[in-house]
Formats: C-alpha cells, sequence, structure tokens
C-alpha cells in the first residue's frame, strides 16, 4: 500500500535517532541480544498458563527491583507492575508484554537450540516481549536516557483465550491517567497493529423441561435439537470478507452417558464471533439471536406442550476499534520500521491487549508481527528466530520514547 508519514513524525524519528544517547540505547539492545535470550529461556521455563500467572509475576517484580524501578509491585488483577519515572511533562506511557502462555501446566518446557531457532512452547508467545522489557530498561539506564512522562512496564495476566484481555482491562480500568499503550506480542519488527479485533464469545444455554427418551416422547420440546437448529442456522449465515468477519460454534454440551435414554433438560453452545467492523460485529451479533430465537420458536411449535427458553452468558466482549491510519503514533512506527531497515505494513485487524486501550480510546499499537511463521499456540512447533530480532525491542524503544518523549530531544508526538 502507499503510504506517507507527514515531516512532523519523520523529523520526530530523526531527532531521537540523531541523540547520541538514543543511538547508545539503540547500539546496547544489540549487544544485549544474547542475554536477553538467555532470559527469555529462564522465564520460558517458568510455567504460566492463564489463571495462573503467579510465579512469572514475582520473577518479573524481582527483576523490576533490581533494575531499579519505583512503585514495583503486582496489582490486584494480578499484573506485575514498575515504573521508570520521568522528568515530568509528557504522558504516562505503558510498555506491555503479556505473561500468560496457552499451554497447560504440566506441559514440558525442555528449550532446545537448533542453530537457527529455539524450540519450546511458548518461547515466543509472548514469552519474548517480557525479555524484551528487561533488555528495554537496561538500555535506558546504560545509555542515561531520560524521558518526559513516566514509563510503566507491565507483565500482565490473562491475555489469552479464556482470559479475555482480563489483565491489560483491569490494569486500563484503575489507571485512568495513560496517554499511550505500547504493547509487544511476537518477535518481529515490521507489522503494526493499531486497530482492535471486535470479538463476541457466548454460552448459550437452551432450556426444557426434559425427560424419559421414550416415555416422555411427543410430551416435551428437546433444548438439545433447538441448540442443533440453531447452530444449522447459524452455519449458513454469510458475513462480510472486509471488514474481516468470522464466527465459529466451538462447543457443544448437553447430557450424559449414564442418562443416554433421556431428553436433557438443558443444552449449551459456546460460539465466538469477530469482526474488525464495529456496524458488522453488530449485524452479526443481531443475526446469531435471530438464529437463536428462531430455534426456540421452531422447537417449541413442533411438539406445541411445553416452551423451550435460552439464556446468556458473555464470556468475552471486545470493542472493534481503530486508531487512524495516520495516527501520531502509526505514523511515527511506520517511519521507526523504516529507520530499521525493514518493510513496514499495517496488519488489519488485531486481537491483542492493544485491543483494550484502543477501544477506550487510548492512543496505542501492539509490535511483534513480521509476518515470520512461529507456530504460536502449537506446543509441537512454537520456535523463536535467535537472528536479528533485537529489532523488536529497538522498535518498542523508538516508540515509547516517542511517545514519552525525551527530555532535552524531542516532545511526546502525541502533543
Amino acid at each position: 500500500m502507499e503510504y506517507t508519514v507527514s515531516k512532523k513524525h519523520r523529523d520526530a524519528v530523526a531527532a531521537l535517532t540523531g541523540d547520541a544517547r538514543v543511538k547508545k540505547a539503540l547500539d546496547f539492545l544489540k549487544e544485549d541480544h544474547e542475554r536477553c535470550v538467555r532470559e527469555q529461556v529462564t522465564i520460558t521455563k517458568i510455567s504460566s498458563p492463564t489463571f495462573h500467572e503467579e510465579k512469572r509475576a514475582a520473577y518479573m517484580t524481582e527483576q523490576f527491583r533490581a533494575l531499579g524501578l519505583t512503585d514495583v509491585h503486582i496489582d490486584g488483577a494480578g499484573n506485575a507492575v514498575g515504573v521508570r519515572k520521568g522528568k515530568g511533562g509528557g504522558p504516562k506511557v505503558v510498555v506491555d508484554g503479556h505473561m500468560d502462555t496457552v499451554y497447560a501446566e504440566d506441559t514440558p518446557l525442555e528449550p532446545t537450540f537448533d542453530g537457527e531457532f529455539i524450540h519450546c512452547p511458548g518461547i515466543v508467545d509472548d514469552t519474548r516481549a517480557l525479555a524484551a522489557m528487561l533488555s528495554l530498561i537496561r538500555a535506558l539506564d546504560a545509555a542515561g536516557v531520560e524521558t518526559d512522562g513516566d514509563l510503566v512496564f507491565t507483565g500482565t495476566v490473562r491475555e489469552e483465550g479464556m482470559g479475555a484481555f482480563g489483565g491489560a482491562r483491569a490494569f486500563y480500568e484503575e489507571n485512568t491517567d495513560i496517554g499511550a499503550g505500547i504493547h509487544m506480542d511476537g518477535c518481529g519488527a515490521a507489522g503494526i497493529i493499531y486497530q482492535s479485533t471486535g470479538i463476541k464469545t457466548l454460552e448459550i444455554t437452551f432450556h426444557g423441561v426434559g425427560g424419559h427418551a421414550y416415555m416422555a416422547f411427543g410430551d416435551v420440546a428437546n433444548p438439545l435439537h433447538a441448540a442443533a437448529r440453531a447452530v444449522a442456522k447459524i452455519a449458513d449465515l454469510q458475513v462480510p470478507d472486509y471488514p474481516k468477519t468470522t464466527f465459529a460454534v466451538s462447543n457443544f454440551h448437553a447430557g450424559t452417558d449414564a442418562a443416554i435414554h433421556a431428553i436433557v433438560p438443558e443444552a449449551t453452545i459456546k460460539i465466538n464471533y469477530r469482526s474488525n467492523g464495529a456496524a458488522e460485529l453488530e449485524a452479526l451479533d443481531r443475526e446469531v439471536f435471530r438464529c437463536i430465537e428462531e430455534a426456540c420458536q421452531e422447537e417449541t411449535a413442533r411438539w406445541g406442550k411445553d416452551v423451550i427458553t435460552y439464556s446468556v452468558k458473555t464470556l468475552f466482549d471486545v470493542k472493534a476499534a481503530a486508531l487512524d491510519e495516520h495516527a501520531p503514533l502509526v505514523e511515527t512506527a511506520w517511519a521507526v520500521v523504516e529507520f530499521l531497515g525493514n518493510k513496514p505494513y499495517l496488519v488489519e485487524g488485531g486481537p491483542t491487549n492493544a485491543s483494550i486501550p484502543i477501544g477506550m480510546g487510548i492512543p496505542a499499537v501492539c509490535v511483534g508481527d513480521d509476518g515470520v511463521n512461529v507456530y504460536a499456540h502449537n506446543a509441537a512447533k512454537e520456535r523463536f528466530p535467535v537472528k536479528g530480532t533485537w529489532q523488536m525491542p529497538q522498535m518498542s524503544l523508538l516508540l515509547m520514547l516517542s511517545a514519552a518523549g525525551v527530555a532535552g530531544v524531542q516532545g511526546s508526538v502525541l502533543e
């Protein structure tokens, strides 16, 4: 795509990258890469499935204290937090990586290196960001870089799956003075995620009377049949290709083997649907519930003696939102990627922790996407490409400095 960065934001990146202290910090990140990767391996070995991130939180806060951050604590949600104080006057900037992984607590965590990749469940998603965060703090200190705004380093909980970005949501709801968010997820330095994919995950339970499959036949409607009718209707829905919109019924539960000859009193489905467009997500939501209501009505009418009802439990609800593609933080990210010698691109959609601030109207981007298949979420294949991956921390450094402002060098691009 053709994309133009304004002179203002190119000049801001040029001012930062021309400063001797910032140059030193960038060089430090490259020199620190080997240590950073060793630390990444160490953190990877700390099992941290969603809802069970306590050990990683303890490790991260220990490192934050050792690196001299202030107000180091584990907050009420379980997030590990530490602050590097600025000189004052600039926006407060969150630098985030999530601590949870998608793997069960008993998953073997034994990293191996084949000369190009380190292989291990969770070696990238999102352990890379946690190690990079510590390297960033060391780089700032080694180079003597002073920011205008505070930098708030956070290892967040409950990003994955049923965690539903819970750690990031809790943090931003509690801290209402955040000016921008730089979220790291992955290991690349080319892709710019500036959108929040809207997501809904619902648990729909269909209710009826229930009874014996033989004795009650014809006297009661079947909630499982109503659920099946709903799923069949949902399966036939048409959604737009752009903005990307998707849906999937992912779970279907009813009955037990012990009651194999029963008409169940209830049946439950779980459905996940997503869109990069708010209007498209709302339209799909209406269609899903049309299917559910029609299914209940049809199953009720089929027997005419009792009524199938349904109840809804919302498991995941994230707004579809986006920064303007020429917002200051997005243009700056583009210029930073070009400075690093890479070909930048804007990522369509983005179910990441950055979705939370973006949905709240706070400037935020997520970095780490570069199109390299690291097989995240695949325990048998997840891998980290060691060579050259110091650029993701370099990209994050320049973005957080651009957002917070550097004393005596360049004010915040957000102002």
